[in-house]
């Protein structure tokens, strides 16, 4: 192959590569008129009242007193309310009900550490971005205080929550801002952003995460890395500077064992491994759990922190009628016992309906896809994410 060849390669794919980021941006600004930007939909007095944990009536007539925010409310007297105005009500029904605060506003109390979950896999498509997405916003759907990194440079889940790589960030502002080892490092404070969904807030990827993985090696051998936090540290130090505003992080770990995620899994509370039941996944799966041990006591005796609250298997995509996957979910079941979630995340057209919008089955409408399909499919996510905030709420000692 001559150096031409390879010029013209690399402007070819160059342009393709912008042609298509254009196109995208055009799309988006078709998906979310007239700004361009993603909102979220509101929620009828029904769901809003489900989401706080009271009745509908109740809501009516807080209304009805003037007493909350003032839903919006149709000719036909149809009330929604939006994602903070549901927030705003926490807040208040929290002070009229001190004793049910901790139901209502379920935010960290004191002495209950801030849990970091990491969600990794390094086998493209076990579903580990679609996974932290609806964790992060179940979570926030619940009133927790969230925040959702993407350590991922292909940042899928930054798409998902409104932002686009190519067009909305500037040098620094990923998380490789916070970590890196020279004097542009900056304060995770200055990298955080608001997302569209209220109480959730997030920390976008970019192909700059891969700096991390291609500076850590120079780093390690001229001794940089140890002037101040070893590479495995960074992630878990970033993370420290804004503690105090977050009760739970979610992070979405690049599909590779490398520097970012080995920092990711340092830094987490605990950690939820998705898991598609296939052989050649589960196959693969088996690898990536020999590599990480290996590397993981490495970092032990380098003075990592491997203590985990809890590790958690996720069986995402299940088809429940296939044969060979229910004999792979019994298999992992009898291997891993507890340690498998007893819900499983079904393979829908209604998720995969959803994505085709960047939305998720929180913000679309109920009428937007067939309702039992909705219906299976929401259940099952649900059931999930109950499954891992029982385990958080487990660890900070309440019921």
């Amino acid at each position: 192959m001559t150096a031409n060849t390879v010029s013209t390669t690399d402007v070819r794919i160059e342009r393709q590569a912008r042609q298509l980021s254009r196109q995208l941006k055009l799309l988006s600004e078709h998906l979310f008129p007239p700004q361009s930007q993603k909102n979220l939909r509101t929620f009828s007095s029904g769901e809003a009242a489900q989401l706080i944990g009271v009745s509908d009536g109740y809501l009516r007539q807080l209304s009805l007193d003037g007493k909350g925010p003032s839903p919006e409310v149709t000719s036909s007297g149809r009330r929604s309310y939006t994602l903070a105005q549901i927030n705003e009500l926490r807040r208040h029904l929290a002070t009229v009900k001190p004793k049910d605060a901790l139901a209502l506003l379920p935010h960290r109390r004191a002495g209950e550490k801030l849990q970091t979950i990491a969600v990794t896999n390094f086998k493209g498509g076990s579903a580990k971005t679609t996974t932290t997405l609806y964790l992060a916003q179940f979570l926030a759907l619940s009133g927790f205080r969230v925040l959702a990194i993407d350590l991922d440079p292909q940042a899928s889940l930054s798409s998902m929550l409104g932002v686009q790589p190519e067009f909305d960030l500037r040098d620094g502002d990923t998380l490789y801002g916070a970590i890196r080892y020279d004097n542009e490092r900056r304060s995770l404070k200055d990298i955080v952003r608001k997302t569209y969904f209220d109480g959730l807030h997030l920390v976008p990827g970019n192909l700059e995460l891969m700096e991390f993985e291609h500076e850590t090696p120079r780093a390690l051998a001229e001794r940089r890395s140890t002037q101040s936090e070893p590479f495995f540290r960074r992630v878990g130090a970033a993370i420290a500077e804004v503690e105090a505003d977050y009760d739970i992080v979610v992070i979405d770990c690049p599909p590779q064992l490398g520097y970012l995620t080995l920092g990711a899994v340092c830094a987490s509370t605990s950690m939820l491994i998705t898991i598609h039941p296939q052989m050649v996944d589960v196959a693969s799966m088996s690898q990536f759990l020999l590599m990480t041990s290996d590397l993981l006591a490495v970092v032990r005796k380098a003075g990592g922190d491997l203590s985990h609250d809890f590790i958690k298997y996720v069986v995402t995509r299940h088809e429940p009628f296939d044969g060979p996957q229910s004999q792979i979910v019994a298999l992992l079941r009898s291997l891993f016992s507890d340690d498998v979630l007893t819900a499983t995340i079904l393979k829908s057209t209604a998720i995969s309906d959803a994505g085709l919008s960047k939305q998720t089955l929180y913000e679309i409408e109920r009428g937007q896809v067939r309702k039992s399909t909705y219906d299976r499919a929401l259940e099952s996510v649900n059931a999930a994410n109950s499954e891992v905030l029982a385990n958080v709420l487990k660890v900070w000692g309440r019921k």
